[in-house]
């Protein structure tokens, strides 16, 4: 009897669970994955699951997984997830998702891409966060990149650093250095192609701006006169089309001869559409995030001698670095837990044991992890000093989100000229708003 009575609890438990998820499944997209943990002070957590397939092992999320364990203990309560990740070209990306997740305050705590977090921040749906205990260790780079109309609205757990990976046994076969300038670049895609390499950069939907900002910005970043060039960008007094002109004229290039498929890159997701090529030896280039070069996932274990270094710019290989970042929603169920979470898993000790266990750099100014050798070309370059900014809030007009639409439309078939067209659309949008 004792027996019986424990299956029809746990039918019973089964049955208003899978009641819940269908509720839920009626208001969300249908790759919305949840995992509840407990029924006590709860913290409602939304992010992407990073893969197709949620049974893959995945560095990221268990590092993540880490820091939210330390903050359950700590503070004793529950973090449920809900995750999302686009399947395909034909799906609502992740960034949809949570803006309309994040608009509607169904969540406490998002982890958000740079162009959500700015449109969020100047909504006003993003709780300020320079008031944790964390914030006074973080890098100046992270709350420069942070920072909407004086708040600081997301802080992340590493500083996603994107850069070329490279097969460096192709390079060496045919005798070519690592490329450092636009036009080293397109002298290793000739001779790659002059040997049969069909198409020797493999791309996403995603990344190809990379190459733009790199070029657009390696000045801006590096020549010592930022903070005056980007306020003669917000006064209009400069246009962002002008920065960002070469770096279109190069992706038409690479597309003209036929260096770069702009059909597959169109519809290919990013490492799973040109992911394959590359490891089997088919593709000399590609372009990630650091901790794609620590996870065998992606590109951690490859069966040649891979290096991952900046993008081709006028002062050489530029590493291009984006903020991603946690935020608490400012309408948050759960606001005063969500914010003790946040200063536990953006601690020193949390973030140590994110970039220990990820291997990545960290926000915090007091924690050092060493890399992997393959990223060593890259990391030097930002230990150098020298970076270019894929998002920065204090400019007007978003990078990230907005050059990768762009680009988009470059693959599409649009003229450079229709491209910074849409920045000057952008630019004087902006310049309207500030009156």
């Amino acid at each position: 009897m004792k027996g019986m009575k424990q299956f029809l609890a746990a039918c019973l438990a089964a049955a208003v669970l899978l009641y819940l998820a269908a509720c839920e499944s009626e208001k969300d997209p249908t790759n919305l994955i949840s995992r509840t943990e407990g029924q006590k002070r709860v913290v409602n957590l939304f992010s992407p699951m990073e893969k197709t397939n949620p049974d893959a092992e995945n560095v990221a999320r268990t590092a993540a997984d880490l820091t939210v364990s330390m903050a359950e203990e700590k503070l004793g309560v529950t973090v449920d997830y809900w995750t999302y990740t686009a399947e395909d070209y034909q799906d609502r990306t992740y960034d949809e998702v949570a803006l309309d997740r994040a608009r509607s305050s169904m969540d406490d705590l998002y982890l958000l891409n740079p162009d959500v977090i700015l449109a969020l921040g100047s909504e006003g749906q993003l709780e300020d966060l320079s008031g944790l205990e964390s914030v006074k260790n973080l890098r100046e780079i992270i709350r420069v990149a942070n920072t909407v109309d004086g708040k600081l609205v997301a802080i992340p757990q590493e500083v996603v650093a994107y850069g070329l990976f490279l097969n460096v046994d192709l390079f060496k076969k045919y005798q070519l250095s690592l490329p450092q300038t636009p036009e080293e670049f397109l002298e290793c895609c000739r001779v790659f192609r002059q040997n049969g390499i069909e198409t020797p950069i493999g791309a996403n939907r995603w990344w190809l701006e990379t190459f733009v900002l790199a070029q657009a910005y390696a000045d801006l970043y590096n020549g010592g006169n930022t903070q005056a060039e980007i306020d003669a960008l917000n006064s209009g007094e400069a246009k962002y089309s002008d920065y960002m002109r070469p770096g279109f004229e190069f992706l038409q290039t690479l597309i003209d001869n036929g260096y770069v498929d702009a059909e597959k890159a169109l519809v290919s997701e990013a490492i799973e559409g040109e992911g394959p090529d590359f490891l089997a030896g088919k593709t000399p280039i590609v372009m990630a995030y650091w901790g794609a070069a620590n996870t065998e996932t992606a590109y951690g274990k490859t069966d040649f001698e891979m290096q991952v270094i900046g993008f081709p710019s006028s002062r050489g290989q530029m590493p291009v670095m984006p903020m991603t970042g946690w935020a608490v929603s400012a309408n948050a169920e759960h606001k005063e837990d969500a914010m003790q979470v946040m200063n536990v898993i953006t601690s020193d000790e949390a973030l140590q044991l994110f970039s220990e266990t990820n291997r990545v750099i960290s926000p915090s100014q007091n924690v050092k992890v060493d890399c992997v050798p393959a990223l060593k070309p890259l990391n030097d370059r930002i230990e150098e000093g020298e970076y270019v900014l894929g998002s920065n809030a204090g400019m007007n007009v978003e990078q990230w989100g907005n050059t990768c639409l762009i680009v988009r439309k470059l693959l599409e078939g649009a003229s450079v000229e229709e491209c910074m067209a849409e920045f000057d659309a952008l630019q004087a949008a902006a310049l309207k708003k500030q009156k």
